[in-house]
């Protein structure tokens, strides 16, 4: 069941919802292993149960349809109500003034997640045996943004997306250009391109969060890995450790159309479909919007390589849906089934496959062509989160990014991102 009428009004996520299209294909296939993982469990009779699924993706309406119509198959003395928001943080805010928590809820693993897992608002999963089964490096992304007390677990990672580069392969083999695996490669690509009269990058600077993706990637592999930490404590600021980060930015959108301030998120899928570039700074989450125009070329990804020491990339990826229960939940029991079964790895599989996401289970990988340049990444463990996502929305870091590639004042830029989160730090002290 299905009820989007319970929430207010609202601002939604930095990053704007993304419509996946739903192949037959992978409808079927998730129908049929979420069919077979149901048979034989029992729930023992008595009264019945009815649970709130909060969720935000509407992308993922039917395939939750699916999931909690199998789950109710499995578990006949409890029905699950999915109420979707696509102002998830907004109404989640509201709901948590007046005390109506729902029982299960998805959030993006995002800074918004982390301060109310911080709270103390979400349950504590560190005991629970779908925890066990999680891919070390993709919970810490999650947990690193923050949990209640050390060691806790306040969020389950159900999916996970990943931000690198997305690439035409018809044109790299036509211009002879191989994945770039480091900083000099990805410099010399651009080049090339540009020389043979193909844009290198198709850039959507009208919405302004797209450079972000970008940043993030720069911003893991060329600032200190504490940075954050550190910058709480007041040990450094973003004057000390982003100038390289920026610098690298300017020049990576100096590669893009002219054009690039009038074209939105929606022209550059359907720009890149039509081959109009060769690459496209974005996550895995723009790869279903793209497929809608249906591209008449081989796509692939790699990591944006920041440094020349190609060992030392790390791919940005974060958790694209999370899972959790209030802290303490009216029906502990049913919520952690509901939870339990969307935990279990066929689940998570055949969603990431439907989504074009990335499972979280550990030795689990995405099964998509379009990503397999991104696996090795998760097998060995080089995974960070988004760098905006420890930065307060308040700061409003894409408008400020935007007006750093309009007019080039990279002091400016890092000057006001310093003042603002020591505005930030004031108003929470």
């Amino acid at each position: 069941m299905t009820s989007d009428d319970r929430v207010p009004p609202g601002p939604g996520h930095r990053l704007p919802a993304r419509r996946a299209a739903i192949t037959g294909h992978a409808a079927l296939l998730l129908t049929g292993v979420l069919l077979s993982g149901a048979c034989g469990s029992q729930e023992s009779a008595g009264s019945r149960v009815t649970l709130e699924f909060f969720q935000f993706k509407p992308e993922a309406i039917e395939t939750f349809d699916r999931i909690i119509a199998d789950f109710e198959a499995a578990h006949p003395g409890i029905d699950v109500v999915q109420n979707h928001s696509p102002t998830a943080e907004s109404a989640i805010r509201a709901r948590l003034v007046k005390d109506d928590v729902p029982d299960v809820i998805s959030l993006n693993g995002n800074g918004v997640f982390g301060e109310l897992a911080s709270a103390g608002v979400f349950h504590d999963f560190s005991a629970a045996p779908a925890a066990k089964s999680v891919n070390p490096p993709i919970q810490r992304i999650l947990d690193d943004l923050g949990v209640h007390r050390p060691g806790e677990i306040n969020g389950l990672p159900f999916a996970s997306n990943v931000s690198g580069v997305i690439y035409n392969k018809d044109l790299f083999r036509r211009h002879g250009v191989e994945p770039p695996a480091t900083w000099t490669e990805l410099v010399a690509a651009a080049k090339r391109f540009q020389a043979a009269g193909v844009t290198p990058f198709y850039l959507t600077l009208k919405d302004s969060w797209t450079a972000l993706p970008a940043f993030n990637a720069l911003a893991a592999n060329l600032a200190p890995q504490d940075f954050f930490d550190a910058r709480e404590a007041g040990r450094t600021s973003f004057a000390s450790a982003y100038p390289q980060v920026v610098g690298k930015l300017s020049e990576l959108f100096g590669y893009g159309q002219r054009d690039r301030f009038s074209r939105d998120y929606d022209d550059g899928n359907q720009a890149f479909a039509q081959g109009k570039a060769a690459m496209y700074l974005q996550g895995s989450f723009a790869i279903p919007a793209i497929d809608q125009f249906e591209p008449d070329f081989e796509i692939g990804t790699f990591a944006l390589p920041a440094t020349d020491d190609a060992s030392a990339t790390r791919l940005v990826s974060g958790v694209d849906v999370a899972l959790t229960m209030p802290r303490e939940p009216e029906h502990p029991k049913e919520a952690m089934a509901f939870i339990d079964y969307l935990m279990r790895p066929e689940v998570t599989r055949a969603y990431a496959d439907e989504q074009r996401a990335v499972p979280p289970t550990e030795d689990a990988a995405s099964q998509d062509p379009v990503l397999a340049g991104l696996m090795p990444y998760f097998s060995q463990g080089r995974l960070t989160g988004y760098a905006d996502h420890h930065i307060p929305l308040t700061i409003q870091l894409d408008a400020h990014v935007q007006q750093f590639l309009i007019d080039g004042d990279r002091e400016r830029l890092l000057r006001t991102l310093d003042d603002e989160w020591d505005k930030v730090a004031a108003r929470r002290s």
